[in-house]
């Protein structure tokens, strides 16, 4: 792949669990080009939460090298790290994490708080990533006055703010029922099409089915991974 977003090349993770030595990823190559959307894929211990930890740089590699948008992140202080993740992922968690007491834009804006953006423009750009997912009629409303949908909408439009190189979800779903999990997932779809890197971490084959490539892992290693209509992404699962 010419245009790699992400490149992972011989990435080991082990860790020392009292006198036990936990190799929780194994070797693991991956490439992602940008503008892709996957889904991350595999049983409880397979190591996909390690994984997701490792591409959203909350975590670094025992041995093998990581390299993002060109950056090797595999070597970082933690300092740089942190730089990193401002600068270049946007995180949504299955807890929306919001603040109850503020709007939804203010929740929005918290990151750009954080990176010393001028009010007004924290207000614009913050109000441009609500209506992008569909919320610009509730940019004033608390977390308690709305559903769990639009909830974890506020906080995909909060992972968008800094406009990041990549939108990295894990398990994005697990708080909300099945027709609201959809509703999300269409969503995450639309922002692929205008161009947005999408990685979902998930269990759930129903979710995976969304993306356009899965990535099965087992036991630390990739066990499948295959590119193919959403329509029939549960076959990887």
């Amino acid at each position: 792949m010419t245009d790699a977003l992400i490149r992972l090349e011989g990435i080991t993770r082990e860790y020392q669990m009292g006198a036990e030595r936990v190799l929780a990823l194994r070797g693991i190559d991956l490439e992602i080009g940008r503008n892709e959307y996957v889904a991350i894929m595999g049983p409880s211990g397979s190591g996909k939460s390690t994984m997701m930890n490792m591409l959203g740089c909350l975590d670094t590699p025992t041995a093998g090298n990581y390299w993002l948008n060109g950056h090797e992140v595999s070597r970082m202080t933690d300092d740089a790290l942190a730089r990193v993740r401002n600068r270049e992922i946007g995180f949504v968690f299955q807890t929306f994490n919001l603040l109850p007491r503020a709007s939804a834009l203010a929740n929005v804006e918290l990151p750009l708080v954080y990176a010393g953006v001028s009010s007004k423009e924290r207000r614009r750009r913050a109000s441009a990533a609500l209506t992008r997912v569909g919320l610009g009629d509730r940019m004033h409303h608390k977390p308690n006055e709305l559903s769990g949908g639009q909830r974890q909408r506020v906080a995909i439009a909060r992972a968008l703010v800094n406009e990041p190189s990549i939108l990295l979800a894990d398990e994005p779903t697990g708080n909300l029922d099945s027709a609201t999990s959809e509703e999300i997932m269409r969503v995450f779809g639309a922002l692929h099409a205008q161009g947005q890197t999408v990685v979902i971490v998930t269990h759930e084959a129903d979710i995976a089915r969304h993306a356009h490539r899965v990535v099965v892992l087992r036991d630390g290693r990739v066990d499948t991974d295959q590119r193919t209509p959403p329509t029939v992404a549960t076959a990887a699962a």
